[in-house]
């Protein structure tokens, strides 16, 4: 049987990120655009409606307030704001006028048949859309001067890991040498894939050279990683590519992509954080009790915390109320839960039985390490037969590409328990391969909702 992994958190411990997360900022930056913009263009009707007409109207701004919601839905379509939109003043305020023209023509399509176009004003509009225009490209060009002078030249983080391939000439890259950090692409070492994992950390592209027999290693790494990545190479092979970046003087494979993008990922943390406060809430009186339970039958810690596997192959520790005596805790997961575990409390047993010891995981939902639905994160020394998870399908890496859930598709269809067998681990690992390609708003919805059906398990021990 292989002994499972384990090492002291201190030695196995990621550094820090190498670059702060621009992508929060851009999302920062994006929402000051949209509030710029709306300000534009109430701006612009506004001051032609007071120069036209002045106070006398009742139904000031009427043309706006009808142009505003039609523009900024095309706008987002019409790739306002978006990253090359930072970089390229021109691009941005092209991008933005083709949405204002867009917008002005569907009004005018609609009120011409709806016979509403008497309430328009033809020289407050035609001179606030003029006025609109000129402040657009003005707000554009400031903006992309201004985030120049404070973010440098770069609106993204690259990471360039250098692993012994051909050089990559690409200005204001990070560049990170896999030799002297080390950076080692081996899928049957955790501590490895954390450090890497952590170097990855807050990267919009990474891209990595390394030599042609590394490559295959690299790209699975990258593909588990959830992040966009490169492998440079001047031939084509197994792995997988999906793309082709031609740059001067060097080339690469696109081999693996994040699986959301930035709008779905903001949605579905905007849906984690609205559904474990308002579960925090409602199960405050069973935590309280819980808690009291545990202290009362042996009087140790009430939370157990393991270090676990997250997004990006990182470490994360994860919290869940105490099921087992202390001297009992199985800290690498290296024997799965039966149901007549001696290792188990009176207490431990009841919890486990109505999965109440989960709840504490609520809590890594609010600190961004886990999702309320998601792939559910293993114990590092988890084991299927007499394998480790890892060692029975090279995809098993592939399900850290999105943040581990409290829930998942998995667990609705009844794949939980122990893994006695290889094919426990098998079934999972396809419903969590499944749930991250078609993942939904909606199906989050569905999979919480069902969830409920399930609390209650045979396999929960």
């Amino acid at each position: 049987m292989n002994a499972p992994f384990e090492r002291p958190l201190s030695e196995t411990e990621g550094p820090g990120p190498l670059a702060p997360s621009l992508e929060r900022r851009r999302v920062r930056i994006y929402l000051s655009m949209v509030l710029f913009d709306v300000a534009i263009l109430l701006g612009g009707f506004g001051l032609m409606e007071l120069a036209y007409l002045g106070w006398t109207r009742t139904t000031h701004l009427f043309e706006a307030q009808l142009l505003l919601p039609l523009y900024l839905t095309l706008a987002l379509y019409e790739r306002t704001y978006s990253i090359r939109a930072l970089r390229d003043w021109r691009f941005a305020a092209l991008q933005a006028s083709i949405a204002l023209g867009l917008a002005a023509g569907l009004l005018l399509f609609v009120v011409f048949y709806a016979k509403t176009t008497a309430a328009f004003s033809r020289v407050v509009f035609t001179g606030g859309m003029a006025l609109s225009l000129l402040m657009l490209a003005a707000s554009r060009r400031w903006l992309c001067w201004w985030m120049r002078r404070a973010w440098g030249a770069s609106v993204v983080n690259e990471l360039v890991i250098e692993a012994g391939g051909p050089p990559v000439a690409l200005a204001d890259a990070i560049r990170v040498d896999a030799r002297a950090r080390p950076l080692v692409p081996d899928p049957s070492d955790p501590a490895a894939l954390d450090r890497i994992g952590h170097c990855m950390l807050n990267m919009d592209r990474v891209i990595v050279s390394c030599p042609f027999s590394q490559r295959n290693q690299w790209a699975q790494i990258l593909r588990a990683a959830g992040v966009r990545g490169e492998i440079v190479t001047n031939q084509l092979d197994e792995l997988a590519p999906i793309g082709l970046v031609v740059s001067d003087g060097w080339r690469s494979l696109v081999v693996s992509t994040g699986p959301l993008g930035m709008r779905q990922r903001v949605m579905k943390r905007a849906f984690d954080l609205a559904v474990a406060l308002g579960a925090m809430i409602a199960a405050l009186p069973i935590f309280a009790l819980t808690a009291l339970a545990i202290k009362l039958e042996d009087g140790g810690p009430v939370f157990f915390v393991q270090r676990r596997l997250g997004r990006g192959n990182r470490f994360f520790s994860m919290y869940k109320f105490r099921s087992m005596r202390v001297q009992s805790s199985d800290h690498a997961g290296a024997r799965s839960a039966s149901p007549d575990d001696d290792r188990t409390t009176r207490v431990g047993r009841f919890i486990r039985r109505t999965s109440i010891d989960e709840l504490p995981q609520l809590f890594n939902v609010l600190a961004g390490d886990m999702s309320i639905v998601g792939p559910r994160p293993h114990a590092i020394g988890s084991q299927a037969g007499d394998k480790l998870f890892w060692e029975i399908d090279g995809a098993y890496w592939d399900r850290h590409s999105l943040k581990p859930g409290v829930t998942g598709l998995a667990q609705i269809r009844g794949h939980r328990g122990a893994t006695d067998e290889e094919k426990h681990l098998t079934d999972r690992l396809d419903a969590d391969l499944e749930y991250i390609a078609g993942w939904s708003l909606w199906g989050d919805a569905m999979i919480v909702l069902k969830t409920l059906g399930v609390i209650v398990h045979p396999r929960a021990f």
